[in-house]
C-alpha cells in the first residue's frame, strides 16, 4: 500500500474510462470505439450535402451570397468589408512611443482605467522590461503589461496627445 499523501496513477500511456473511474482502457479498445462509430455513424463528408435555396449543392459553403451575378454590388460589399475592418482594428488609434525605450506601440483609451495597446512584434522585440522578463526565464505575452509604457501613455494623455477616452466611434455602431 502507498503513503497516504501519494496516489497511484495508471500508466500514462492508457486512459481511464470515464464511467468506471477504476477501469483502466487501453489503445485497443479505443481503437474497437472508433471503428464501432465508423460502422454507425459512417465516414464525415462522403455524402451529398444539400445547403441552398432550392435544395442544390452550389459547391462551397458560405453564409452570404458572393454577389458573381452583379459585380458592382460585390465591389461595394468588399470597398464596406474593407472600411469595417479598418474601423474595427485601427479606429481611435494612437501612436504612443514609450519615453523609456523609444518602442511604438497603438494605444485606444476606453475609460480612466480601460487602455488598449496594440503591440506589434519590433515593439515587443525591443522593449527593455519585455527583454528584461525574457531574460529571467518568462514569457512576455504573460506579463501583465511594461510599466514604463504604462507612464508613457499617462504622459501622452497629460500633454493632450491621447485622449483619456476616445471619441472614436465603438465596433459595430454603424
Amino acid at each position: 500500500m502507498s503513503p497516504p499523501d501519494r496516489q497511484q496513477t495508471p500508466d500514462p500511456g492508457r486512459i481511464v474510462g470515464p464511467a468506471d473511474p477504476g477501469r483502466i482502457v487501453g489503445p485497443a479498445d479505443v481503437d474497437d470505439l472508433a471503428r464501432s462509430m465508423l460502422a454507425l455513424h459512417g465516414a464525415h463528408d462522403d455524402d451529398e450535402h444539400i445547403y441552398g435555396q432550392n435544395g442544390t449543392a452550389r459547391g462551397s459553403w458560405s453564409k452570404a451570397p458572393n454577389f458573381a451575378s452583379d459585380p458592382d454590388r460585390a465591389a461595394a460589399v468588399r470597398e464596406a468589408t474593407q472600411r469595417d475592418r479598418e474601423r474595427y482594428l485601427n479606429s481611435g488609434l494612437v501612436s504612443v512611443d514609450c519615453r523609456f525605450c523609444h518602442v511604438s506601440v497603438s494605444v485606444k483609451k476606453l475609460g480612466p482605467a480601460h487602455t488598449s495597446v496594440q503591440w506589434n512584434s519590433e515593439a515587443t522585440r525591443r522593449c527593455a522590461y519585455f527583454a528584461e522578463v525574457r531574460e529571467s526565464g518568462g514569457e512576455p505575452a504573460r506579463a501583465r503589461s511594461c510599466p514604463k509604457l504604462a507612464d508613457s501613455i499617462k504622459h501622452a494623455v497629460a500633454e493632450g496627445l491621447l485622449e483619456e477616452v476616445s471619441s472614436a466611434p465603438l465596433p459595430g455602431d454603424g
